[in-house]
């Protein structure tokens, strides 16, 4: 279990594998957030990439 970096919501999927980088939204408060660790897990918010014209 970790918590939402943006609103400290617990997010409980423990039922659930997770790979690093893949991405997931928080049910709370919508914000994307990436997997930077597994073992433990945490959780980062995701920034989105600007493009480049």
């Amino acid at each position: 279990m970790a918590n939402c970096p943006a609103c400290e919501t617990a997010i409980d999927r423990e039922d659930e594998e997770f790979e690093e980088g893949q991405t997931l939204d928080c049910p709370e408060c919508g914000a994307e957030l990436e997997v930077v660790s597994t073992n433990p897990l945490e959780l980062d918010v995701r920034q989105e990439e600007e493009e480049e014209e």
